[in-house]
């Protein structure tokens, strides 16, 4: 998905077909890790949708890896937490429910909080521009009502906010966590009023970044994740 809340729109079309009639099929570890970042990218792109079935020949054909291969890449990502398997019915995207993508968010509310903290300690005053030119960004495609474009953006601030914090385990472990959010967040993204509210939020954590203010910077990050929480929790009485 591109568009979502920290993280974009579900489609259903897979992943890119990779190479053309003739080509000789990837194996071994070159062909799982092929198909194990197309797969993970149509997934986490909202490509192929939660509940989707994962055809083993059908997918070794259209990535152009042998079928063991496209086999240990499912293993891989059934470890990542983006596939399941069912026995006796093979493999699918994993279906997050509603309570695991609540304890998802509580994990995420404190690997945020402390990426926003190392952020503020550690930016340098041209990753500042590039967070104060995201909010700008950030702030025109909600006056313009550019939801998707919204969510783009959004996506792209966490992910600069993460970068800056030189968190590598954190950020890799968030990047982890967001994955599995795919269809959630995009849900959210498009409910009537979110944009207004989560961009406020976003602004703030722009601030204390920048600012230099590492106690802000998580409290604002955190206090977002909590307001993510609050907008998940709804679903559940709507």
């Amino acid at each position: 998905m591109r568009a979502q809340e920290d993280a974009g729109p579900a489609g259903a079309s897979g992943p890119a077909k990779a190479g053309g009639s003739g080509t000789r099929a990837l194996s071994g570890e070159p062909g799982r890790r092929v198909a194990v970042e197309r797969l993970r990218g149509a997934i986490l792109g909202g490509d192929m949708a939660p509940g989707q079935r994962l055809v083993e020949e059908e997918l070794a054909g259209m990535l152009a890896v042998t079928r063991a291969s496209l086999r240990a890449a499912l293993f891989d990502l059934t470890a990542e937490g983006l596939v399941e398997r069912i026995p006796n019915r093979g493999a699918r995207v994993r279906v997050i429910t509603l309570d695991e993508a609540v304890a998802i968010t509580e994990c995420r509310m404190a690997l945020e909080g402390l990426c926003a903290a190392k952020a503020a300690e550690r930016v340098t005053e041209s990753a500042a521009g590039r967070l104060r030119q995201l909010g700008e960004e950030l702030e025109r495609s909600v006056a313009d009502g550019e939801l998707l474009k919204y969510s783009a953006l959004n996506h792209e601030l966490h992910r600069l906010v993460r970068e800056i914090s030189g968190q590598a385990v954190a950020a890799a472990l968030l990047e982890r966590l967001n994955g599995q959010l795919v269809r959630h967040q995009f849900q959210l993204s498009l409910r009537p009023g979110r944009p207004q509210t989560s961009l406020s939020e976003h602004l703030a954590i722009i601030t204390a970044v920048t600012q230099r203010r590492p106690a802000e910077a998580e409290a604002v990050a955190r206090r977002h994740l909590r307001s993510v929480l609050a907008a998940l929790l709804e679903e559940e009485v709507q």
